[in-house]
């Protein structure tokens, strides 16, 4: 698809004022150069144009606001003087695989004051001597190169972004609010298990109360029925001691008899 095209669905029935990210990335360039991209895209931030077969850039039109320009994997060999003309916001610019050979092909970007990072990588000026330091000397606003800054750290997430998006924003808002309902929803459960905790300590406290008065009930039947076994005994031994006095009785009556004979 060419690139005239492919920015006609991009757009996707918005005028070119309402874009401020434009994706172009593997469509067709006309013999080299940028088409169908016009001054009219006055709100544009992030622009890509990756492996187009860009030879030369000076089609490009003069976007005030444009702070990140994705270029790699085209064979742009020089003529950057039109990104300092057209460009005077960019911020970032990736120029990765392309045909840039010299360091003073890199020398028109001194007139980005705005630029912070710059790649490079897989262009054959890398493997000059001292390439890092020549660069960072050349283009003293530049705070990475390659990803890296002059003290090789390496450029944190938030410097590869473009400023202003929201979009990154709203996502961490987000994702803060459900960690939030995560831990709210893990204190509940362990607010509920601690209930449970203490509803099975009443239990187990009540089950043990109701053994203790099974085994009182139990010593009592014991003694209750010891009680009767005694009771027992006692009548038995009156029975015993009232039979023995009525068989005297009637032993004295017999001798009665026998004297009145």
């Amino acid at each position: 698809m060419d690139m005239k095209k492919r920015i006609h669905l991009e757009l996707r029935n918005r005028t070119p004022s309402d874009v401020r990210e434009l994706v172009l990335d593997n469509c067709r360039s006309n013999e080299g150069k940028i088409e169908g991209l016009t001054s009219e895209f006055v709100n544009l931030e992030f622009l890509s144009l990756i492996n187009v077969g860009l030879i030369s850039v000076s089609n490009l039109p003069k976007l005030g606001k444009l702070k990140k320009l994705e270029l790699s994997d085209n064979r742009i060999s020089g003529g950057l003087d039109v990104l300092a003309e057209k460009l005077p916001n960019l911020t970032h610019l990736n120029l990765s695989g392309n045909k840039l050979k010299d360091i003073s092909t890199l020398e028109p970007l001194k007139k980005l004051d705005n630029l912070k990072s710059l790649d490079l990588f897989n262009c054959e000026v890398t493997n000059l001597n001292d390439y890092r330091e020549s660069v960072f000397k050349l283009l003293p606003q530049l705070t990475y190169l390659d990803g890296y800054d002059m003290d090789d750290h390496e450029a944190s997430d938030s410097d590869g972004e473009v400023d202003g998006d929201g979009v990154d924003e709203e996502d961490d808002d987000d994702e803060e609010g459900e960690e939030e309902e995560d831990e709210d929803g893990e204190d509940g459960e362990e607010d509920f298990d601690e209930e449970d905790d203490d509803d099975d300590d009443d239990d187990e406290v009540e089950g043990e109360e109701d053994e203790e008065d099974e085994e009182d009930f139990g010593q009592d039947g014991e003694l209750d029925d010891e009680d009767d076994e005694e009771d027992d005994d006692d009548e038995e031994e009156e029975e015993g001691r009232k039979g023995e006095k009525r068989k005297r009785e009637a032993e004295d009556e017999d001798d009665d008899e026998e004297d009145d004979d």
